[in-house]
């Protein structure tokens, strides 16, 4: 096994690890990336539709979908790309859980995660309607 195999395989057993916390203690991991690691994230939204459509116990009636725009913001020790998400979605027994805020974390333009943002993650940020989001079925 090569060194970079090594690290690798340890960068996604402490990401596996720690998947199951959902609680973002306002550090990321520094993931080995090949060129540069703040690109602005060109389709942010889709990226994010995407992601919500695996992630989402239930995509269809989504409410009270809006989104911001990306802006880097550091994240822990490094900077990073993030935007926040809000909207209304049903939770495994059919039930709406009431609005709420998510941070998205972007890397080299791409999704990198998502977390439920804390008090202070979206103050202040513009949210605009999120639409593509509303109209998602199963």
């Amino acid at each position: 096994m090569t060194f970079q195999t090594i690290v690798r395989a340890a960068a996604l057993a402490s990401l596996l690890l720690c998947a199951g916390c959902g609680k973002y203690e306002g550090t990321y991991t520094q993931a080995t990336v090949t060129g540069e690691a703040n690109i602005f994230p060109a389709n942010y939204r889709a990226d994010t539709i995407a992601f919500l459509k695996t992630w989402l116990n239930d995509t269809s009636n989504i409410r009270e979908a809006s989104i911001s725009e990306p802006v880097l913001k550091s994240a822990g020790r490094v900077d990073r790309y993030v935007l926040c998400v809000r909207f209304n979605a049903r939770n495994s027994t059919g039930k709406y859980e009431g609005s709420k805020d998510r941070m998205v974390v972007f890397l080299a333009g791409k999704l990198d995660t998502m977390v439920e943002a804390r008090r202070d993650d979206c103050t202040g940020v513009k949210y605009q309607p999120f639409p593509e989001l509303e109209r998602l079925a199963r």
